[in-house]
């Protein structure tokens, strides 16, 4: 159980994040909030509670990575960095503007803080696997994280870097899956179904745990759990609500990868201060 004042400092922490989310994709006219909004509280807990990082010194090599596989999704990176103080929280607002580091994938040559570009689903899992492995062989004791959408699943290379990860034994590596039910064709059931993915992916030899994605205290103690696990990774599928905290975004296949009018920024904005 988080203290109080940990928990109350996540909790606006998450929603600075989703607020960050709506102002940028709203001022740039494009972008992906509905999935952003729903790793929120992930990111949140990550990156002002669990993980082990400096922003002073985003190449330091002790600390711990974490990919956003799901790269579309990059406006709740860019807000989570921007808070924890990779780059000034001003940049935000140049999301996707031609000569400026935030673009509409994660681009790690020129955002401070993002491990890897990313973008082509299906990738994050493996180049995680690489990376988990390479702290293995140098007795290095940093952590990966890897973040994914639950669409994500219909892509065959998650299910080689699966098996590998299992195989190696990458206790170092936790996989996250941002369990929303929406992709942007519609419901993930009636698009391609990767039911039922605890089953699957305990049968894949990885130990798993399925929480409520938007609870802060079942996530860290979720994470702190990944750490106790030895010999094999471990693989938190977490049940969210696309565009969570915007009433009209909740839930909502459209809000995949569409951004908000003025109208609709304003009122967004506005529940989120709420």
């Amino acid at each position: 159980m988080l203290q109080e004042a940990v928990y109350r400092l996540l909790v606006e922490k998450a929603r600075v994040i989703r607020s960050h989310i709506i102002a940028m994709v709203g001022e740039a006219g494009s972008g992906h909030p509905g999935g952003s909004l729903s790793a929120a509280d992930i990111l949140a807990v990550l990156y002002f509670h669990h993980m082990n990082i400096d922003a002073a010194r985003p190449d330091w090599e002790h600390r711990d990575r974490f990919i956003l596989s799901k790269g579309h999704a990059a406006p709740v990176l860019y807000a989570a960095l921007a808070e924890a103080g990779f780059f000034p929280v001003k940049e935000l607002s140049k999301l996707r503007k031609l000569g400026h580091m935030l673009q509409g994938h994660p681009d790690s040559s020129r955002t401070p803080g993002v491990e890897i570009s990313s973008g082509s689903l299906g990738q994050g899992l493996a180049v995680g696997n690489g990376i988990a492995l390479g702290a293995k062989l140098d007795n290095a004791d940093y952590r990966v994280y890897v973040l994914m959408g639950d669409g994500e699943m219909q892509e065959g290379m998650i299910w080689e870097a699966a098996m590998a990860a299992a195989h190696y034994g990458l206790d170092n590596l936790v996989g996250i899956v941002d369990h929303n039910g929406l992709q942007i064709d519609g419901r993930i059931r009636d698009v391609l179904s990767p039911e039922p993915l605890g089953a699957k992916w305990r049968a894949f030899g990885w130990h798993v745990m399925e929480i409520d994605g938007h609870d802060l205290n079942a996530i860290a103690q979720a994470f702190e759990e990944a750490e106790k696990v030895k010999g094999k990774p471990s693989m938190i599928i977490a049940e969210t609500v696309k565009g969570k905290g915007v009433s009209f975004m909740e839930d909502e296949a459209d809000w995949h990868g569409k951004a908000p009018n003025k109208e609709q920024t304003q009122q967004a904005l506005k529940e989120l201060s709420e």
